[in-house]
């Protein structure tokens, strides 16, 4: 493994239109649910894109939690719209190698990020063109696979659901993770008060350094009794990714008009030995908090969910995130979050990693 923080990388571009050329791609592949031995390493042909799809010669691959739970077999999108076996993976950056006939606009070699409906841990994918941009000059290519299923899942909660005024206060769950960082950067862009909660003290002044005006650290402070100090009225926007361990509070610590935001259920899962525990959660499902409407209605808060898997077909909300995103980049108002590296082999320590809830920042494949 290999932390990294700051790196630029180049790569030559062409006016050449290269035609997709006979060959192998490395990729991880799950071929039923189960534990860090169902991710095994397979080669495949080098896949020919269509004619409105770019082919990226990947160089680094972004890990999410999410990944996770497609290999558990849990993560519904997966087996809705794939189906086994199947290759996780948001998120890359690398080089463009090839592109179809009606793309005109992208050049071979150019240096790219795309988005994608799963299949990123791979030495090569093709994407259709409208999830593929271009990667800022500052940005390396283990920087640029840390970037978009994170961002775009912060833009999403924040500026589409929760659109936080100048001024709102925002507590942040899980706040050093890819997404958290995320989030904290981009309520400060809206220019919130932002509170980061954080599980563990290593991951406190990364937390701060991405913004945070308060962080609380729940191995050592009692969290709820800490907000409530923070903000004694309660919280303009609340961000959870916890499921069952924290919704409850968490809507109770909205204040009137306030929004609970829920894109996750982290504390469903296991910390340890890759299987779900499925009596756990059989009893965390039927502990989960149903927020009836006309409660809502009368205290005047809400509560707004999602998975950004599903909102691959919304090309409006995707394209105007990730304008926002890279024009907050070159900016310089977005960082990557820092993000530690493992080789595509070493794919089952990466997720060992995350599912621990002990990495701060993004990890990233690099195959």
């Amino acid at each position: 493994m290999q932390t990294t923080t700051n790196a630029s990388s180049t790569a030559p571009k062409t006016k050449k239109k290269k035609k997709a050329s006979a060959g192998t791609t490395t990729k991880v592949v799950v071929h039923r649910a189960g534990s860090y031995d169902r991710l095994g390493i397979e080669t495949a042909p080098t896949a020919k894109p269509g004619p409105r799809e770019v082919r990226i010669d990947v160089r680094a691959s972004g890990v999410n939690y999410a990944d996770v739970i497609v290999r558990m077999g849990l993560y519904a999108s997966a087996k809705e719209l794939v189906g086994w076996p199947i290759t996780p993976g948001f998120e890359v950056a690398g080089v463009v190698s090839a592109v179809g006939a009606e793309v005109d606009d992208l050049e071979v070699g150019a240096r790219v990020l795309g988005v994608t409906l799963f299949g990123g841990y791979a030495s090569s994918l093709v994407v259709p063109r409208h999830q593929v941009f271009a990667i800022p000059d500052a940005l390396s290519f283990v920087q640029a696979a840390s970037i978009p299923a994170v961002a775009l899942t912060a833009h999403y909660a924040l500026f589409e659901l929760a659109h936080p005024r100048p001024g709102a206060r925002v507590l942040i769950h899980s706040a050093a993770g890819g997404v958290g960082l995320s989030l904290v950067q981009m309520a400060k862009i809206a220019g919130c008060e932002v509170v980061g909660v954080v599980g563990g003290s290593h991951k406190v002044e990364t937390a701060k350094a991405h913004g945070c005006d308060h962080v609380i650290d729940k191995s050592k402070q009692d969290l709820w009794a800490e907000a409530e100090r923070i903000s004694p009225r309660g919280y303009d926007v609340v961000l959870d990714a916890n499921g069952v361990a924290t919704l409850k509070d968490s809507y109770e610590h909205t204040r009137r008009a306030g929004k609970l935001v829920v894109y996750g259920f982290s504390t469903m899962m296991p910390k340890t030995g890759g299987r779900p525990n499925y009596l756990k959660l059989a009893a965390d499902y039927l502990r989960t908090p149903r927020f009836n409407p006309l409660d809502m209605t009368n205290e005047s808060r809400s509560v707004l969910a999602f998975n950004l898997s599903y909102l691959f077909d919304r090309t409006d909300i995707l394209e105007e995130g990730m304008r926002d995103i890279m024009k907050w980049i070159e900016e310089g108002k977005l960082r990557p979050a820092p993000a530690t590296e493992y080789p595509l082999a070493k794919v089952a320590d990466a997720h060992r990693d995350i599912e621990s809830g002990k990495t701060v920042g993004k990890l990233v494949l690099i195959p």
